[in-house]
């Protein structure tokens, strides 16, 4: 019945198009009325226009020691992509649920929703935490504003289960991210007198040449981590705009530039560097052309890595739960460094891969949701133990 019952609240949850340029409320108000009519009450914590909202929920005795169960309802979008069937609508072939969003990551979702009446029929020592949070994809920025709330409305939890798709395998870490835009303001003139102007184009392609070397230095053996896939800290240009002629010397570039962290490495530390070479190798040439001219760094966003250790509470109890202890780690980020950070011992462990996510023709499988199905039976008889870990 439980398998029934999250293939029925994933056809829902897929069914509401919660990309993140757009409102996630239709979603987050149909759980918000699922949770109410089992007889469980859910506070929605809003963004400043109240257009997208998180919603937190608790089942089972207040008192610390819970499991918060966190995911994000917010989806990449599907523009461009060759889908061969209705992103927004369920659709099931060859033991596989597609949509987008399956995988990545209503499936969990419907799977902790669908549980919900097992929750509630058990003798729950410790308490059960639903925390659906937006606009993950786009920066983890959503659930800091729960997070901000989280220790005036529930006793300190003892572990954050990501429901982020890792085949159901016990994950304790990932890398941080810093995400970045660099503005270059040059000076214009007409291209046949090109040394009268400063080219930002020019600029900017000097900047990137110095983050690939940047990049290049992160990659060196030394530094690597072999824990993780890649193995080192990578720098990347992922957007670049400039130039409005070919016969105009730009006097304006910009582009985003992201560095994917290892745990134990300062990401700030790459734009450090590509300021020190901006102000001391640059800008003297550029302001000697013409004084107006500047290089200027904007914070997009950031989230921090994860590093649970093995030996935790936290990591043992994912072990029983998932039934192995082949703890891994991924390259893409979550919310469970925020969660970390916060003080909640945080892992990754969800249906589905991430190999499906952000593609067309996403998909979880049936086996896999009936995976999770399972674990979330095993999360509710430890909950019911009076005994730790």
């Amino acid at each position: 019945m439980s398998e029934l019952r999250s293939r029925a609240l994933l056809a829902e949850l897929v069914g509401f198009a919660t990309v993140s340029r757009d409102s996630n409320l239709a979603l987050i108000e149909f759980v918000r009325d699922y949770l109410h009519g089992l007889g469980v009450e859910s506070e929605l914590i809003y963004n400043a226009d109240r257009t997208k909202a998180n919603l937190l929920a608790s089942i089972g005795p207040a008192v610390p020691g819970g499991v918060v169960l966190s995911g994000h309802t917010d989806v990449v979008p599907v523009d461009g992509q060759a889908w061969t069937v209705d992103p927004f609508r369920l659709t099931e072939a060859d033991g596989k649920l597609f949509g987008r969003g399956t995988a990545d990551m209503k499936g969990y979702l419907a799977c902790a929703l669908a549980a919900v009446p097992m929750f509630l029929s058990s003798p729950l020592r410790r308490p059960l935490h639903l925390a659906f949070s937006y606009d993950e994809e786009v920066g983890c920025l959503g659930v800091r504003s729960l997070l901000e709330a989280l220790p005036q409305r529930i006793p300190r939890p003892a572990l954050c289960l990501i429901g982020e798709p890792t085949e159901l395998q016990p994950v304790l870490g990932h890398k941080g991210k810093l995400a970045m835009r660099c503005h270059v303001k040059g000076a214009a003139c007409h291209s046949a007198y090109a040394p009268d102007g400063v080219n930002a184009i020019e600029q900017a392609a000097r900047l990137i040449g110095r983050l690939g070397e940047i990049g290049a230095a992160l990659a060196e053996p030394s530094r690597h981590d072999k824990r993780f896939d890649p193995a080192y800290s990578t720098v990347q240009v992922g957007v670049i705009h400039g130039g409005t002629a070919l016969n105009i010397v730009p006097a304006d570039c910009r582009f985003d530039f992201e560095v994917r962290a290892l745990p134990d490495f300062v990401p700030q530390r790459v734009v450090d560097q590509l300021q020190d070479y901006a102000e001391h190798a640059l800008l003297p040439r550029m302001r000697a052309v013409n004084a107006d001219t500047a290089i200027r760094f904007e914070h997009v966003s950031a989230y921090p890595g994860l590093a649970t250790s093995p030996d935790s509470e936290a990591a043992r109890l994912i072990a029983r739960l998932c039934g192995s202890d082949a703890f891994g780690t991924v390259a893409f980020g979550t919310e469970g460094g925020l969660f970390h950070q916060a003080g909640i011992p945080s892992v990754v462990c969800g249906p589905g891969s991430m190999d499906q996510g952000h593609k067309p023709d996403e998909y979880v499988s049936v086996e896999q949701m009936a995976a999770c199905d399972r674990l979330m039976d095993r999360l509710a008889i430890y909950l019911s133990e009076a005994n730790d870990v």
